[in-house]
């Protein structure tokens, strides 16, 4: 198996695929039912994840985008059914909104032990027009499993988490998770992601997935984000620009 991923099981047919190698250490998910499955989205593309997927189901697999950031799509380009919503299609299939060169210098910002057949001047944005457009609402189905689309909006306009009402599972991506919420690209809208993770609160939740770092996260950690965007708000500190804001084991930086 491909020893830049690393695969953890959540439960026997939900499956975290990471990439604890690179500092941004990047979390997609493997939902498989009993007739198809989802990856939630598909990492920074420096190594082959399909590979990864193909040694833990033969199902059909639709790659699902919770946003397009080049850290969530990197390896959209080695799946043929895509789905986004329907507000960031274009970042996907038209021009995506950061330069190659800036998403390289990021890349390579801190040390990492690439894989050996990496090669940097050979990397590229993933573009390509998805085969679905989500909406809020959708349901996907897997067979025996069911995902819905919540819009959440604010880190970028698209932004998705998607939630699996019968185990209770929130695949939050970005919005929540152990790490440096941001809010501060001139794509990002902080008022935007304080609601958004207001209504996440309303979801009956026994386990987050993040999008990075730990896995662990407490299932009262939405509730923490939320009452940290009150504290700045209530200061007039919500408003781009501000700087970085520390509360224990996650910050805010606007």
């Amino acid at each position: 198996m491909d020893s830049w991923f690393t695969v953890e099981e959540i439960d026997s047919d939900t499956f975290a695929i990471s990439e604890y190698k690179h500092w941004e250490e990047t979390h997609c998910y493997l939902v498989c039912g009993t007739e198809r499955a989802v990856l939630i989205d598909t990492g920074l593309g420096i190594s082959d994840i399909r590979k990864i997927v193909n040694g833990l189901t033969s199902l059909p697999v639709m790659a699902v985008t919770t946003h397009v950031h080049w850290d969530h799509i990197g390896g959209h380009k080695y799946f043929e059914n895509i789905a986004v919503h329907e507000a960031e299609k274009d970042w996907l299939s038209v021009q995506f909104p950061i330069p190659l060169q800036t998403v390289k210098n990021i890349l390579t910002s801190r040390p990492c032990d690439f894989p050996e057949d990496f090669v940097l001047e050979d990397y590229q944005i993933f573009r390509g027009t998805p085969r679905k457009i989500l909406q809020d609402g959708d349901r996907l189905p897997l067979g025996n499993r069911l995902l819905e689309v919540i819009h959440t909006p604010g880190h970028s306009l698209g932004y998705c988490c998607f939630y699996e009402p019968e185990r209770r599972y929130l695949y939050s991506g970005d919005l929540i998770y152990k790490g440096c919420l941001d809010a501060f690209y001139p794509s990002t809208d902080p008022q935007l992601f304080w609601q958004s993770v207001k209504r996440v609160q309303s979801l009956e939740i026994s386990r987050i997935l993040p999008g990075h770092h730990q896995l662990a996260v407490q299932t009262d950690m939405a509730n923490r984000i939320e009452k940290a965007f009150q504290v700045l708000a209530d200061k007039g500190k919500l408003k781009q620009g501000n700087g970085i804001f520390g509360f224990g084991d996650f910050q805010i930086h606007i």
